[in-house]
């Protein structure tokens, strides 16, 4: 049941473009607006019809594009959000994208070389599943994955995530001034529910192939990645790309609130249909006869 005394409004996930945010804050249990799964169904199905609707406005007018990124740990439900809430979306429309281990090539390119590749064209959505944010997240975790970038040493600095996180805002204000709009999502998931997701992926065999013992190593890292993307947030959440926390602990939960955040960002644009001018609309009148005429 919804609760309308606490609708699900985007201050209540957004980071603060202050540098003070404090991520232990964001309880990820926690599912503000509603009260159970049955409550929020209607309103997701709500925001996914109007995903679509505002997603082929977007399309026809060809003017704006919109890059999602989603953030988070293993099991958080990157891919289960970005299957259910764009679910109606026209796939000509949306592009999505999974960053994994960088390759040889990506390598020996900058940072951003691999991600900035697969930029969304105007009038369509662009998903980034990770992102470049993995530059100062995992390769921050593991700062042996810097060494194999080759950067001339006096580069791989101990500053070098300040200097990662200036590039990245330079980057992200260059797109919102070409008309690309940044929207991005971190999804915090419990560490015990983590470990419950964990189980079930081993307990069910459909599932298997999503684990190995390196999603378990992982997790002896946890308190270093929650301290880089705590870091990451607080100095790369801009008006112009902001960072949304989500509570993931409840997958149901993750998705209203993305939905939501999207079908407000889109609306935002003010994204309309093209307007005929006289001559197309003559044009158009013209090639009807024509049809009617071959009956």
């Amino acid at each position: 049941m919804h609760d309308d005394r606490y609708p699900p409004t985007l201050d209540r996930f957004l980071v603060p473009a202050t540098g003070t945010f404090r991520l232990a804050r964001m309880d990820p249990a926690k599912t503000p607006g509603f009260r159970s799964k049955q409550g929020a169904e209607a309103k997701l199905a709500s925001d996914i019809e109007q995903l679509a609707e505002l997603q082929a406005k977007l399309f026809a007018q060809n003017t704006h594009a919109v890059l999602v990124i989603f953030q988070a740990m293993d099991t958080a439900g990157k891919d289960g959000a970005i299957k259910h809430v764009l679910t109606g979306v026209n796939p000509q429309g949306v592009e999505v994208h999974n960053f994994r281990v960088p390759s040889a090539e990506e390598l020996n390119h900058d940072f951003l070389w691999r991600a900035m590749k697969q930029l969304p064209e105007r009038g369509r959505i662009g998903i980034f599943n990770r992102s470049y944010y993995e530059e100062v997240l995992t390769v921050r975790v593991h700062p042996d994955n810097l060494a194999k970038e080759n950067l001339p040493k006096s580069l791989a600095k101990k500053n070098i995530w300040k200097d990662r996180f200036e590039d990245i805002n330079a980057i992200e204000r260059y797109l919102s001034r070409n008309g690309v709009t940044v929207v991005k999502f971190h999804l915090r998931i419990s560490k015990e529910e983590q470990r419950r997701r964990l189980i079930a992926r081993i307990d069910e065999a459909d599932k298997n192939y999503k684990i190995g013992t390196a999603d378990v190593y992982e997790r002896t890292f946890w308190n270093d990645y929650m301290s880089a993307y705590e870091d990451m947030l607080r100095h790369t959440s801009t008006s112009y790309a902001p960072w949304y926390v989500i509570p993931s602990d409840h997958k149901w939960y993750t998705r209203i609130a993305v939905a939501d955040i999207l079908v407000r960002t889109l609306k935002s644009l003010d994204l309309e249909y093209p307007t005929i001018d006289k001559d197309k609309s003559r044009e158009i009148q013209r090639a009807k006869r024509m049809l009617l005429k071959e009956q």
